[in-house]
Parts: C-alpha cells; sequence; structure tokens
C-alpha cells in the first residue's frame, strides 16, 4: 500500500481537502485505484450532532455514517463510495481503546496514548486503505490521508506519531507528505516565514514534507519559490504553487502543469508500475472529459435563489451548492447562487429589517429558480413556506430537499386542503393539524446516529409516467439515493393531498412514507425526501438538481429527452 499524506501549516481552511481530491483525481487518471482517508483530531465521534453554521456540512455516506464534508470532495472528485471508518475522529479511536480496555484485551497492561492509542491510529488506517470504494472489489493502490486542522494543534499529536511510525513502517518509497501551507501578501511582499516555521515544526514530529504546496491568491515570484525551498530544505520543484483558480475543478489541471504528477510517480516508486490498459483508457478519457468540463466557458447564466438558514455559512450547504455547479456545467451555464436568508422574508422581517426583507424578496422575484435545502429547527420555516408558494404560484422552477419538501407539504396544505394550522410536529409536538410528524420507529431520546439515514430504495408509483423528475431518472422502476430525517409526511393527510393535486410519485418499500413530490401543470416543482446531492457528482450530476438547473436555464425540453433516452440502471 502507497500512501499520501496531505496536512497543514499556518491556517486551517486553505483547501487541504481540494489538494487531496485533486491528487488522487490526477493519479485516478492514470489508472490507479485510489481511496481516501480523513482525519478529523476533534473528540466528536462524528459530524452528526454538529451545528452547520459552526462545521459546516455533514455528509451523508452510502452506510448511513455521518462525516465531515471532505469526504463529499473526495467521492465528487474521485466517483468513489466511502464508509464510515474512512472518516477517523478522536472519538472513534477512544471508543475503540476504551472498549478493547473494558474487555481486557490489554491483559492488565497500563492503557497509555503510546502504544495503545497509536497503534489503534495505525491499525485503522491500514485496515481501511485496503477496503474497495470504486465498485470494482479491487484493493486501492494509492490510499491519501488528510489530517484535519494545523500542525501544532495539540489534539493532533497522537495522530502525528500515529502518521511519524506509518512513515516507518511502509518505507520511504511508499509514503510521500504534502504539506499546505499558506502564503500571504503583506503590502505587496510575499511572506515565506509563516511557511517557515509550519515546516520546521512539522520535522520536529518526525515527519518530512515532500511537497510544500503553498496556497495564495497571486503566483509566487520566483524569488519566493527559491527562498521557500532553500529555508524548508527541499528542491525547487518540490515548492507547489497552488494560486487562486476561476474554480476549484481546475485545482488538478494546476497540480499537473507543475509536473507533481511524475514527482509522486518517483517518490512512491510508481514509475515502473504498468497499469492494466483498460484501466488506463478509462482514466484517459475520465482526464479528458474533466479538462473539457473544468475549462469551458460558458456565455449565459442561469440566476438561482437558494433560501435556507444557514447562509452565513456556506459550507453548511457544499454538497447543494456542489451539485448545482454540476448540473450548470453539464448544460452549459455559468451560475450565479443568490443566498437568501429565509428569516428575512417573513412578515416581521418587513418591520424589524425592511432592508432585508425587500432586498431577499427582490432577488427571489428575479431569480430563474428557487431551492429550498434542507435543515432543523423552525427558525426561519415560515420564509421557506413562503418562498415554496410563491414558486408553486408563480411557475418559477422549484427544488424542495428534505425540509425543502416538508415546507412545501405545509404551505400547499394550508392553500388546498383548508388546513390552515398545517404544521410539522418538529416545531410544535401539539400541532393541531401535524402534516408532518416524527417517524413512529425512530429514537426520541438519543440524538446521535439515530435518524433514518443513508441509502434508501424509492419506488416511482403506477401512472407516474408523465412525471419530469422520473423521466430524468430514464425512466427508471426505482431509485436509490441517501437520507438523514427524522420527520415525514404523516399518512393521515396522504389521501387528501393528492386529491388535491400534489403527487407523491415516489415512495419507499412500504408505500407509507412519501419520497418525491411533483406537481404536473408546472414547469419544474419537485421535492425529495432524500438528499440527491450527496451522490452528485462533477461529470455525472444529480437526477434532481440537473432537471431544476435545466428548467430554470429553458432547455429542461432538452434535457429530459436526453435522459429518457438513457437505459436505467
Amino acid at each position: 500500500m502507497h500512501y499520501i499524506l496531505v496536512s497543514g501549516g499556518v491556517i486551517s481552511g486553505v483547501g487541504k481537502g481540494i489538494i487531496a481530491s485533486s491528487t488522487g483525481l490526477l493519479l485516478k487518471s492514470l489508472g490507479f485505484r485510489v481511496s481516501c482517508i480523513k482525519i478529523d483530531p476533534y473528540v466528536s465521534v462524528d459530524a452528526g450532532l454538529m451545528a452547520p453554521a459552526e462545521h459546516g456540512e455533514c455528509y451523508v455516506l452510502n452506510t448511513g455514517s455521518e462525516v465531515d464534508l471532505d469526504l463529499g470532495n473526495y467521492e465528487r472528485y474521485l466517483s468513489v463510495c466511502l464508509t464510515g471508518d474512512n472518516n477517523i475522529t478522536t472519538g472513534k479511536i477512544y471508543m475503540d481503546v476504551i472498549s478493547k480496555e473494558r474487555k481486557g484485551a490489554y491483559l492488565g497492561r497500563t492503557v497509555q496514548i503510546v502504544p495503545h492509542v497509536v497503534d489503534a491510529i495505525k491499525d485503522w488506517i491500514k485496515r481501511v486503505a485496503k477496503i474497495p470504494v470504486d465498485g470494482s472489489g479491487e484493493e486501492p493502490d494509492v490510499c491519501i490521508i488528510e489530517l484535519g486542522g494545523t500542525v501544532g494543534d495539540i489534539e493532533s499529536m497522537p495522530f502525528l506519531e500515529a502518521l511519524t511510525q506509518l512513515r516507518h513502517e511502509a518505507g520511504s518509497k511508499n509514503f510521500v507528505s504534502i504539506m499546505v501551507s499558506y502564503v500571504p501578501t503583506v503590502h505587496g511582499e510575499q511572506k515565506t516565514k509563516p511557511t517557515q516555521h509550519a515546516v520546521k515544526s512539522f520535522r520536529s514530529y518526525g515527519l518530512i514534507p515532500d511537497l510544500i504546496a503553498c496556497r495564495c491568491e497571486k503566483p509566487l515570484a520566483s524569488g519566493t519559490v527559491s527562498k521557500l525551498a532553500l529555508h524548508c530544505q527541499v528542491e525547487v520543484e518540490q515548492v507547489v504553487v497552488v494560486r487562486d483558480m476561476p474554480t476549484i475543478y481546475q485545482v488538478p489541471l494546476l497540480l499537473e502543469e507543475q509536473k507533481i504528477v511524475p514527482l509522486l510517480l518517483g517518490k512512491l516508486g510508481l514509475d515502473t508500475t504498468t497499469v492494466p490498459t483498460p484501466l488506463a483508457t478509462k482514466g484517459t478519457e475520465f482526464w479528458e472529459t474533466w479538462k473539457r468540463i473544468s475549462t469551458a466557458k460558458h456565455e449565459d447564466t442561469v440566476n438561482i435563489a437558494l433560501v435556507g438558514k444557514y447562509v452565513s455559512t456556506p459550507d453548511a450547504y457544499m454538497s447543494v451548492n456542489k451539485s448545482l455547479e454540476h448540473a450548470s456545467m453539464q448544460i452549459g451555464r455559468n451560475l450565479n447562487l443568490m443566498w437568501i436568508d429565509a428569516e428575512h422574508l417573513e412578515p416581521e422581517a418587513q418591520t424589524n429589517e425592511p432592508v432585508n426583507y425587500h432586498k431577499a424578496w427582490h432577488n427571489l422575484n428575479t431569480a430563474s429558480g428557487l431551492i429550498v435545502p434542507g435543515g432543523f429547527g423552525k427558525r426561519g420555516v415560515l420564509g421557506m413556506m413562503l418562498a415554496s408558494k410563491w414558486a408553486r404560484e408563480n411557475g418559477t422552477p422549484f427544488l424542495g430537499v428534505c425540509l425543502g419538501f416538508q415546507v412545501a407539504v405545509m404551505q400547499f396544505a394550508r392553500d388546498h386542503c383548508s388546513l390552515p394550522a398545517a404544521d410539522s410536529e418538529e416545531f410544535d409536538a401539539l400541532a393541531k393539524e401535524p402534516v408532518i410528524i416524527h417517524m413512529p420507529e425512530l429514537d426520541r431520546q438519543n440524538m446521535g446516529g439515530t435518524m433514518r439515514l443513508g441509502l434508501h430504495k424509492t419506488n416511482f408509483q403506477p401512472g407516474s409516467e408523465w412525471s419530469k423528475i422520473r423521466a430524468l431518472y430514464g425512466g427508471a422502476e426505482f431509485v436509490e439515493e441517501r437520507h438523514r430525517h427524522r420527520y415525514e409526511v404523516n399518512p393521515q393527510f396522504i389521501d387528501r393531498l393528492q386529491e388535491a393535486g400534489m403527487n407523491f410519485i415516489g415512495k419507499d418499500e412500504s408505500g407509507q412514507r412519501m419520497e418525491i413530490l411533483e406537481l404536473k401543470d408546472h414547469p419544474y416543482f419537485v421535492g425529495t425526501q432524500f438528499h440527491a446531492e450527496y451522490q452528485s457528482r462533477v461529470l455525472d450530476p444529480s437526477k434532481p438538481y440537473l432537471g431544476f438547473i435545466a428548467a430554470s436555464a429553458g432547455c429542461l425540453d432538452e434535457v429530459l429527452k436526453k435522459e429518457s433516452a438513457k437505459k436505467p440502471e
């Protein structure tokens, strides 16, 4: 097994995940099988209970594992399906070690950070690195390990020790370290000192940077690169300049341009490896398509309004944002995403925040399409409901996801089913007209990992052949998408809603749980209980999102014709 470690110095949040994903993409383009592991040193077991406004999106895998958003980057770039074990946290490691200690696995020895916790980390990495992730059943050739945070964080110490030992055990020909650092520009001068100190700290833990990826707004001067190479004790070609690019999808092209591939292959001893012809051919085709899609220039722009409650933190909607980008690139449009705080659409804002209120409604009125993504809690729900009403009544393409699906049902019930108090048990446990209820089989006491999670089947209903969303799925009998929810449409109100014109064209295998709604006489009004964005890929956009963007851009018929011609998988 070959390992590539991607870690950070100076500050966090400068793009380690994108650099890790881009590195994996370049190796995949050569025909190598690539897997990824993200290490998050926080004590939380997983990302499931973290506030989106603070930590960003909680990404959900096929298995139902709730993981860090960087695993979404890996899956989107590499077109792989990872497991929950591909996200390592301090919480998981300590649970593992303590569980073993309680069972007597350490035979009475004093359990310590070194060697027991460190050994647990190494064993976890070695085990997970071998798990097939590309659907072939074959073990990966390379595992990319991203260490979250920055070197020097106190919570990272056991992981740094484990990675140092892993490098020793794997051998220098099987372990490459990429350190990502930020090179700031102060008063026009590019400053190298922060990176020098970060590398010095990195070396003090026993790790040696084979490549230094320097994040910067503009290209570094040759003198700056030479200075970094000199004081960080690496060759000039080992300093990779990762400047800001028009899109993150062009970062792999930037890395290739700087000849990172031969450097990696040489250091990992893969330059003499013969890749099977079918894999090499497939990789080349993948790379050529990626370059064409990521560098294409588009004349037309599609304006999309995203109405949510976490809009101050765009990372909270990472997969939604990326799915919209994938779909826009696919149909040849630039994406202009307008972020609207749902609370600013509510009547109360007209009095308390009139400027924000009028700006929000102006953006909503001028948007070509409207999306309401998922979320939790009552804040902003009325604004989301009013947004869905506006889209429904004005023929504006609409996509509601999870909570967005539920608020569309609630508003429709109020407007067309003589249910003026239609509400959700999430917001009012004693609601008189609970059209949305807590799923009865779920745990109401414990929060972590107790939602309906992961990949579940949705069956298209008889008589739904007219459906646009079904046509987008190639006329399939069923689809499998990822879920993350506690609440569902109340079965007691289904008949009433359908009689009023709301079509639930997709249901779960029991036929009791509503999964997809669509209005028949509307350009595109679709809601999904599932999160289709979790399976969107750069070269294969999510179908609900593709239809939504196409409808917003006025080319849905063309896209429907193309997608309908595809045979369901």
